[in-house]
């Protein structure tokens, strides 16, 4: 695949800031993700102090505290394994079971932490001016609410697995369908999205789903609609678009995210990292995806060189979902090569490039039997991705010190997880009754994975650190989730971690601890 030209179009797009701007023809060209400058990632108004901390600043300094990973799932928001309920060819359905039966049984599994489903545009609007929601996008929702699970979505404007058109039928017959070619026996058409009719009808859609779950305390993220098939940003293999020339097209696209950036203020993005073999503009979408602090997927993990560099080498602060089919424990399904499972390469894979999520799904054949028939066999991959994926953030080391009569802590965070933190980390050490709380962010994206990112929390005069509460959250574009450590020591009911002194910090080596060389 050739590079798109790289074309300025009166100097650099003010991306950051151009989400109301007028849309411009997408100038971005392919680019290593690795050292670009992608900005500082999302503000830190209350930014904790971060270091340096000098031991000639901090004389009194002492280590009270010491804690140590957790091997526990921890079903934060931004991360977790997530089970598929209904895609391209619909919804889990198994023979002698309702409908109702067979997604509870997949909301059910304990593997999954989150919940996905992919659906036509038809499924959610049949008529102007309202959502017609279809029953098994009603029974996700509600089921995900009885087992406390957040939902992903995404609603198609193309599928070529249906033998018709993902569009509702009062916009079938306003916009003009042209025949890009032959795939697999059958003729493929995709519409004018350049189409006035079109333009007005899916802003609508966008307008009518971002009233309903932008923020939705059951909504975990919304995947950007993209051109093509499925909505992924290509009509491969077939090489041609329905647009008369490619600026037209990318002039399209890039509005149609602007108009869903700007609509989905509170729920991020997820933006498909599909090569532009389309010609459509997925460089600059993806660009904007990233500036306007958004997320990465990818619809496979085995692909594009250029997929895995933008996927691993991503800004810390961008979360990432891999989606694979998984095998459904079936001999002739399992892939075996010299003793791994395809689905177990996968899934080492799947950590190479950091993920925040990652599906369990057999794709086109979901059930939640088929799950449970591979993990059974093979359950030792998913447990360790499951221990592992997205950001695993703890209070690794815990210090007192005293500046100028006034107590405070020093505390080093650390990640244990294969991602940054999609967000920003805000932390607070506070006391039961309120009267002491000292609050701010670490910088977006810390404390990164395998490091620890040091913050101070000074406090009152008088303060007894002993029983203070630890805790943390997650915000994502404005939107503040809780944060349970993922750490081996006790916590309470709310995540958060009561502080302690650690047996044996500050005893000598004989007793198996070591002094404090600064205090």
């Amino acid at each position: 695949m050739q590079r798109r030209s790289f074309l300025k179009a009166g100097g650099a797009i003010a991306v950051a800031a151009g989400l109301g701007s007028e849309p411009l023809l997408g100038n971005i060209p392919t680019h290593n993700f690795d050292k670009y400058d992608f900005g500082s990632g999302p503000p830190v108004p209350d930014r904790l102090y971060q270091g340096p901390f000098s031991a000639d600043d901090y004389p009194s300094w002492n280590v009270v505290m010491a804690l140590t990973p957790s091997q526990e799932i921890v079903p934060n928001y931004g991360m977790g394994l997530i089970t598929y309920v209904c895609d391209e060819v619909g919804p889990a359905k198994k023979d002698r079971e309702t409908l109702a039966q067979s997604i509870e049984n997949l909301v059910k599994l304990p593997l999954g932490t989150k919940l996905y489903i992919r659906v036509n545009w038809k499924d959610v609007q049949q008529r102007p001016g309202r959502l017609d929601l279809c029953e098994h996008w009603k029974l996700t929702f509600d089921l995900a609410r009885m087992y406390g699970k957040r939902v992903g979505f995404r609603v198609m404007i193309s599928n070529p697995d249906i033998p018709d058109l993902a569009l509702p039928e009062f916009l079938r017959q306003k916009v003009p369908m042209v025949k890009l070619g032959e795939w697999e026996g059958r003729s493929r058409y995709e519409p004018r999205y350049d189409d006035p009719a079109f333009q007005s009808a899916f802003q609508e859609l966008v307008d009518l789903l971002a009233d309903a779950y932008d923020g939705h305390p059951d909504v975990e993220y919304v995947d950007t609609v993209m051109y093509g098939f499925w909505g992924e940003g290509h009509t491969w293999p077939l090489q041609s678009n329905p647009f008369p020339d490619s600026v037209t097209a990318e002039k399209t696209f890039v509005s149609m995210f602007q108009h869903q950036a700007e609509r989905w203020r509170k729920t991020p993005l997820a933006t498909n990292t599909q090569p532009d073999f389309s010609k459509v503009g997925n460089s600059e979408l993806l660009e904007r995806t990233v500036r306007s602090f958004n997320w990465l997927r990818t619809d496979t993990v085995f692909i594009e060189n250029e997929q895995i560099e933008e996927l691993s080498n991503r800004p810390p602060w961008t979360g990432v979902t891999v989606e694979v089919g998984m095998s459904d424990g079936s001999p002739q399904h399992l892939g075996l090569d010299e003793g791994v499972t395809y689905t177990d390469n996968v899934i080492h894979h799947v950590q190479d490039v950091g993920a925040c999520y990652f599906s369990l799904w057999n794709w086109h054949r979901i059930q939640a039997d088929r799950i449970l028939s591979y993990y059974r066999q093979f359950p030792g991959a998913i447990d360790g991705l499951a221990r592992k994926v997205g950001y695993r953030v703890r209070p690794s080391w815990v210090w007192s010190y005293e500046e100028a009569g006034y107590p405070g802590l020093i505390i080093g965070f650390a990640n244990d997880g294969i991602a940054g933190v999609p967000g920003v980390l805000r932390v607070s050490v506070a006391s039961e009754d309120g009267k002491v709380n000292v609050e701010g962010s670490l910088d977006a994206g810390y404390p990164l994975p395998g490091k620890v990112r040091q913050a101070k929390f000074p406090l009152p005069k008088g303060t007894n650190w002993k029983g203070l509460r630890l805790r943390a959250e997650i915000e994502v574009k404005g939107q503040k989730h809780p944060v349970r450590w993922a750490c081996r020591q006790g916590l309470n009911t709310d995540g958060s971690l009561t502080l302690r002194p650690t047996v044996g910090l500050g005893q000598d080596d004989a007793t198996g601890g070591a002094p404090p060389t600064g205090s």
